[in-house]
């Protein structure tokens, strides 16, 4: 079976078994709304939802003073969010993302792509507008949204060995979920996501790794090879390497987490030898409890 042919079911089988998991979480099953709205959450409208302390990006005119007169805190009044929300996604269509590692684990980027389209599909499904980080594919609604992104999915590819996210317009305070490795330098994420802060847009990012990549089984004499072969290393003694690629994988991982967290988003790493379902549901929840 071809990857265009296995890709559409995957990602319904996923986005289909996901409803029975999210009934265990209370707060999430409760928060999804019939009819044409989005989930329940903080966005314009009228009435009140909560009080949250003022952040870098908040215009002086959501201060609500009286309610800041009571502390040495600015707090922006929120109101219930009553239409839908835009909601870009970024898969990384580098090179680095085909490697699949021995076993019959899938390759990162085929695992990234289903689970970016089961994302979409969810929330097309609660009255969400979805489209890539690309002009070409802005934010969407409806059976037609989700048939163009199978389209732009299935097609993605790059002749660059890692990626990093567009720097192309994002939706003012909307969010975005962007799924990669993350081997590439990281200077150009910190600068989308600093982008991203200031114009109040919040979101995940998902490193998917494959389980080779996560622990790092080599031994004896290996040759290291980027997938398209511009880079190589040839080594006799593989398992001496161990220690330190984890340590580097390790110091990685931190820095991802502390850059996402600075800028107000959230970092999850996945093992593609792990089942998908599961960051599914921690992707939805994460762009629930973020949202706003």
């Amino acid at each position: 079976m071809t990857e265009r042919m296995a890709l559409r079911p995957q990602a319904e089988g996923f986005a289909a078994a996901l409803p029975p998991l999210m009934a265990a979480a209370e707060r999430l099953a409760a928060s999804v709304l019939t009819g044409g709205h989005g989930r329940a959450r903080a966005g314009r409208g009228e009435e009140f939802w909560q009080f949250r302390a003022a952040t870098a990006g908040d215009a002086m005119r959501q201060i609500d003073w009286r309610r800041s007169a009571r502390s040495d805190q600015s707090f922006v009044r929120e109101t219930e969010w009553q239409s839908a929300q835009s909601v870009l996604l970024w898969v990384d269509p580098s090179q680095a993302m085909s490697f699949a590692g021995a076993g019959a684990h899938p390759p990162k980027s085929h695992v990234a792509r289903v689970l970016a389209l089961a994302l979409a599909i969810l929330l097309l499904r609660g009255g969400e507008r979805v489209g890539l980080l690309d002009p070409a594919l802005p934010a969407g609604a409806g059976l037609v949204q989700r048939e163009r992104l199978f389209q732009a999915l299935e097609g993605l590819s790059s002749e660059a060995d890692y990626g990093s996210p567009p720097a192309g317009p994002l939706p003012a305070r909307g969010r975005a979920v962007l799924i990669s490795d993350f081997f590439a330098d990281p200077a150009p994420l910190q600068a989308f996501l600093a982008r991203a802060a200031d114009q109040g847009v919040r979101g995940a990012l998902v490193q998917l790794l494959d389980p080779a990549e996560h622990g790092f089984p080599f031994a004896g004499r290996t040759r290291f090879e980027s997938m398209s072969g511009a880079l190589r290393h040839d080594t006799l003694q593989a398992g001496d390497l161990r220690g330190a690629y984890l340590a580097r994988l390790e110091e990685r991982q931190a820095l991802l987490s502390g850059m996402a967290a600075a800028a107000g988003w959230q970092f999850h790493s996945h093992s593609t030898g792990a089942p998908a379902a599961s960051v599914l549901l921690w992707l939805y929840r994460a762009l629930e409890q973020r949202a706003g």
